[in-house]
């Protein structure tokens, strides 16, 4: 008997749901860096053990938007929760509730769907009191099926998590094939890295303000060799030559890394070309948003 449930991953930004996703996999779908709003569009992945297969959304971090992109982001977290089977709630270890956790609760809350509470990041306290304080938080204002203390970066626990999840699935044909790990198309997945490359290597609001669009990317017929051709768009001139740097440097560094995760996860040899342009002020502009694939 095969069972199923959707189950959406939810929270602020920056508390460890695209880790948790990639954990969950066993494999790097969601691109993770320590900036906030990392996650701009909702990211599915799949994982199926023996009968049961679950099928996760990965949603941007719940925040107040400051732009159209923003927005959508927001929208697109709305989404990501409607009609799901089950949600993830994923939370900080310390600190107070935040206002934007309150108000997603509160979204939950609507759409009735069980919801288990995850607080990632057990490895960065050393008193456990405090992890008995946070739940207490939390259970305080939220009837949740579940909790589950967990260290995405260090694999504690999150078989735990799959294992409540479990209980939440229903009888049900599999959707998707055994072996499909993620809906995202190649070419997402492939801008998507070197975004990822970008947050991790750029500072301040520079690698907030650009977008990746692969124009190419063909297999040659005749050898083992991917060719991926990239644009990068940014809001100005200014920040053109900090991502090209000194001599192309910077452009280099962040073309290198792209590439060797590419060729990790495609599992072929990558021949990756980049290129910067300006599209002042695209994260207020919805014809551009849409072309990026960001709506």
């Amino acid at each position: 008997m095969t069972k199923t449930a959707f189950v959406a991953i939810v929270g602020c930004p920056n508390v460890g749901k695209s880790s948790l996703l990639n954990r969950m996999l066993g494999q790097k779908v969601a691109i993770v860096t320590q900036k906030p709003q990392t996650t701009r569009t909702r990211i599915m992945g799949v994982l199926t053990e023996g009968e049961t297969q679950l099928v996760f959304t990965d949603t941007p971090g719940y925040h107040r938007p400051k732009t159209k992109l923003g927005e959508k982001m927001i929208k697109s977290v709305g989404e990501g929760i409607a009609g799901m089977d089950a949600c993830l709630f994923v939370v900080e270890p310390e600190g107070e509730i935040r206002e934007t956790e309150v108000e997603l609760l509160n979204r939950l809350k609507k759409e009735k769907a069980p919801v288990v509470l995850v607080i990632n990041k057990i490895d960065t306290i050393k008193q456990k009191e405090k992890l008995m304080e946070r739940i207490v938080q939390f259970t305080g204002i939220y009837d949740f099926e579940a909790v589950v203390p967990v260290s995405a970066l260090k694999n504690e626990n999150v078989d735990l998590v799959i294992e409540e999840l479990k209980k939440l699935t229903y009888e049900s044909v599999h959707f998707f094939p055994d072996d499909t790990l993620t809906d995202q198309p190649e070419r997402v997945l492939a801008g998507e890295i070197i975004r990822e490359k970008m947050l991790l290597l750029l500072d301040k609001e520079v690698p907030h303000g650009v977008a990746v669009s692969i124009e190419k990317m063909r297999e040659r017929t005749d050898t083992d060799l991917m060719d991926v051709e990239a644009t990068i768009y940014c809001e100005r001139e200014s920040h053109k030559g900090i991502i090209i740097g000194k001599k192309g440097d910077m452009l280099k560094k962040i073309s290198t890394r792209a590439r060797t995760d590419m060729e990790n996860f495609f599992q072929c040899k990558i021949n990756l070309q980049c290129w910067v342009k300006v599209k002042e002020g695209w994260r207020n502009r919805e014809g551009l948003i849409h072309n990026f694939g960001l709506d």
